[in-house]
């Protein structure tokens, strides 16, 4: 029999990554929080790869952390292995990737949401959803008790009517042998929620001691480890190493003799699986060429033998995937102890969601992580955060807090996602943003901890903190900037071995900073005045010399998209009723129904063409309020 069992402000329906930033941001803006998960065991849990960043992805989690999330500090404090990537690249791609313990880092999340003031965690399996007369949402569990909130973000995960497929073998099952969301999905559909069916899948996990890694290639940690916390709470370290193998022609041929075999192949997966990390058989038959495919071995915890092969994918039969697996070098006599496996889920189309990351058709209901589309761990703990910020702000009666795409990869993740929609899962890229030299991993604190203190989430102190670090790279750019170096048979002998030009009179040390061969430490031994200044600071101070050109071209960009932003659209507005627009334009701003000309003109099928029509129409709308108001006036006065 049914009861009602309590009232929250707002409910999160699931506990992974986007759940749990959702509940720690709207909990800690005020908001009664309860977040429903079906395996309290299982929160926070990975289970993909056991690592958190990498390229582009390593951005979003120091975004996170300036705006006050919890991703950066839980991975510091779990993490196994540090290693900053793309270092031989510039700036703008230099990604932070750590290797996690799985199991601390869930019980590390578990035990911060139940310390959390305005939380609870419950578990319970929600398997209806229905709107309420007042404007609330009402919550049905399986066990029949029934929740009301004002606010209820869907962070389902890949549970959302899941699916496993190995071989000919599929049934309902959701990640890591836990239970589907079946009733959910079904309660979801009926209430209008346009959702599609994608897929994804993960390795198998293999026993250490079955491994041999005499000639495996062995990859270290960073000696300098940089946390992806700005806080500081913790300073993680190098626990255990990674190592790399290939496959080869077997391997190949193994795949090939067995392709009928794969779900993938045989048509029985419909789901759109992830372009950019496929599976090891998609991988063999759409890269035929390549005679190998590079396998990371990467360790689960410290305290487990367990290994993950990151590149090894697969829903091939659990016996041709031992078969293949063996033909791998260091893995010839393999234990597996968790089969790979794909999962097939339904997800919401993105466009039906505002930049809040709020329901167009169902006010109070917010989307985030891959229920939006998107994959990975850290693009859904970005939308996560947003979701429960503007979920608190919504009963605040605040404005939605957006961020655009000028100011972060967050905000670059959503947009996208809200206006172009994903026909598969959503992957972060640094190739995705237009401003990338402005939105560098090692400057997330200075775009984005202001936006987090102003919404409540930072601290005081940390935004104090910061206010000191901007006051030093200040300090440190002026003072460089009046540095003068004289030529010295040291000083050219060290031009010389960097291949760059040798001085023959005095310069501005900033112009010698700005050759590509020279660095702050390369020039201290030629600037006796330099202060001792914590590394970040001198890392500011140095790109913004060095990238200056290039990062003022932007930044004029950026202000140029913004004043596109600045003119505002009537989202009631029907497109068919405005001459000159292409049919599809019309369709496509009907479809997405954009809230500024900025935001249509990255509606993919709305031309540059279509947009002077949308600026001359905003004009004319313009021209004609000014005259009904001055109409107005004129009557007034006449009376």
């Amino acid at each position: 029999m049914q009861y009602f069992a309590k009232a929250y402000d707002v409910i999160v329906i699931g506990a992974g990554h986007a759940g749990i930033e959702a509940g720690l941001a709207a909990a800690r803006l005020g908001a009664q929080v309860g977040v429903f998960t079906i395996n309290m065991d299982w929160v926070g849990n990975m289970p993909c790869n056991p690592s958190i960043g990498g390229t582009s992805k390593g951005h979003l989690v120091r975004e996170i952390d300036a705006l006050g999330g919890e991703m950066g500090k839980a991975a510091d404090a779990n993490t196994l292995q540090s290693r900053m990537l793309n270092l031989g690249k510039g700036p703008a791609v230099h990604s932070l990737r750590a290797q996690i313990d799985r199991r601390r880092y869930s019980e590390y999340m578990k035990y911060t949401m139940e310390r959390q003031e305005n939380l609870e965690i419950v578990q319970a399996e929600i398997v209806d959803l229905s709107p309420l007369p007042d404007g609330r949402w009402q919550c049905l569990t399986r066990l029949e008790a029934i929740y009301h909130a004002a606010c209820v973000i869907l962070a389902t995960g890949t549970f959302l009517g899941g699916r496993i497929y190995v071989g000919d073998v599929s049934y309902d099952g959701g990640p890591d042998g836990m239970f589907p969301a079946t009733l959910l999905a079904d309660a979801l559909k009926r209430l209008g929620v346009p959702t599609r069916r994608f897929k994804t899948g993960t390795p198998a996990r293999v026993n250490r001691r079955s491994i041999d890694f005499t000639g495996l290639e062995r990859q270290d940690g960073d000696e300098r480890i940089v946390p992806f916390s700005f806080d500081g709470d913790y300073q993680p370290e190098n626990v255990l190493p990674c190592c790399i193998t290939y496959t080869n022609s077997e391997t190949k041929r193994v795949i090939l003799d067995n392709l009928d075999r794969s779900p993938l192949f045989s048509g029985k997966i419909d789901g759109k699986g992830p372009r950019y990390c496929p599976s090891i058989e998609d991988k063999i038959v759409r890269f035929s060429e390549k005679e190998r495919h590079q396998i990371f071995i990467e360790p689960c915890g410290e305290h487990t033998e367990e290994m993950y092969l990151q590149g090894m994918s697969s829903s091939l039969p659990e016996d041709v995937q031992l078969k293949l697996l063996r033909t791998v070098p260091g893995l010839e006599h393999v234990q597996v102890m968790r089969t790979a496996y794909a999962i097939e889920y339904d997800c919401v189309d993105p466009l039906a969601l505002y930049p809040s990351l709020e329901f167009k058709q169902f006010p109070g209901l917010f989307g985030a992580g891959q229920f939006n589309g998107s994959s990975g761990y850290e693009e859904a703990a970005a939308q996560g955060l947003i979701a429960g910020i503007n979920a608190a702000r919504k009963l605040q009666q605040k404005e939605p807090f957006v961020l655009d795409r000028a100011s972060s990869y967050i905000g670059t993740l959503i947009d996208d996602l809200v206006t172009r929609g994903c026909s598969d899962p959503y992957r972060m890229m640094t190739s995705r943003s237009e401003y990338r030299l402005l939105l560098r991993q090692d400057n997330a604190d200075l775009r984005l901890t202001e936006k987090g203190y102003e919404i409540g989430l930072v601290s005081a102190d940390k935004y104090a903190r910061l206010l000191e670090k901007r006051r030093l790279i200040a300090e440190e750019t002026a003072r460089i900037s009046q540095v003068s170096v004289p030529p010295s048979d040291a000083l050219n002998d060290l031009l010389v071995s960097r291949e760059t030009s040798p001085l023959q009179t005095g310069c501005r040390l900033t112009e010698l900073l700005k050759r590509p061969q020279l660095s702050y430490d390369l020039l201290a031994p030629f600037d006796p005045d330099r202060p001792d200044l914590p590394p970040e600071i001198f890392e500011q101070v140095e790109i913004s010399i060095k990238y200056e050109g290039y990062i003022k071209r932007q930044f004029a960009q950026a202000q140029e998209m913004r004043r596109l932003e600045s003119k505002k659209l009537d989202e009631t507005q029907d497109y068919n009723e405005i001459t000159g627009l292409r049919m599809e334009a019309q369709e496509k701003l009907n479809r997405v129904k954009p809230q500024n000309l900025g935001q249509a003109s990255r509606i993919s099928g709305v031309s540059p063409a279509d947009i002077s029509v949308l600026m001359i129409h905003l004009k004319k709308q313009e021209e004609k309020r000014r005259a009904e108001t001055k109409n107005a006036a004129g009557e007034a006065e006449s009376q």
